[in-house]
């Protein structure tokens, strides 16, 4: 399977969590798998998405 990646202007990791993972609580896998620590982006931001994981719960990321 191929990676989901999408390219945003500004935003929040919360409103990407629940548009492409159907959870605003699991906007932390996002983070980890982009490296970033701050939900609120800026700017134009290419981010991979990972897959989609009902199983998988939300939370804040130890940084």
């Amino acid at each position: 399977m191929s990676e989901t990646v999408v390219t945003v202007v500004g935003g929040n990791l919360f409103a990407i969590a629940a548009q492409y993972l159907g959870d605003a609580t699991q906007w932390v896998r996002i983070a980890q798998a982009n490296d970033l620590s701050d939900p609120v982006l800026s700017g134009v931001v290419r981010l991979v998405l990972p897959p989609v994981d009902p199983a998988a719960t939300g939370g804040v990321p130890n940084v």
